[in-house]
């Protein structure tokens, strides 16, 4: 045993460690300040240590930058392996994110009226109101 569980436990690992090895976060100590700065949840309740013990069965919610997390802990990780032997270690309960509607090339150049810089057809209706000044 290398320390990441403890004797007799089998399936229980601290959450920092099991955050690195499912890939949700990039390093240890950032999945410490994650928990320190109250970003995790397990089975609802906020973590205050990354040593704090995770076991299969437990619902871990993650805060990340870009979007929640909602996982299930299914085991704890030996390594930080690539993402398909990370993805063994967890089931993912996340919700989907809303689609975002995709605008097309016309959608995106349309403005609304009077806001922005005047387009060369309302400069020439300004000028048409102008008195000449020769």
């Amino acid at each position: 045993m290398s320390g990441e569980t403890q004797p007799g436990s089998g399936s229980r690992q601290r959450i920092d460690k099991w955050l690195f090895f499912t890939r949700m976060v990039k390093s240890r100590s950032l999945a410490q300040s994650h928990i320190q700065s109250g970003r995790v949840r397990i089975n609802g309740e906020r973590v205050q240590q990354p040593s704090q013990i995770v076991k299969a069965g437990d619902r871990v919610e993650l805060a990340l930058e870009r979007r929640d997390v909602v996982l299930i802990v299914k085991a704890p990780g030996e390594r930080r392996g690539p993402f398909g032997e990370a993805k063994l270690l967890y089931e993912d309960l996340t919700p989907p994110q809303g689609e975002t509607k995709r605008l097309t090339s016309y959608e995106q150049a349309i403005r609304a009226a009077g806001s922005g810089r005047p387009t060369k057809k309302e400069r020439r209706a300004t000028d048409r109101l102008l008195p000449d000044e020769d």
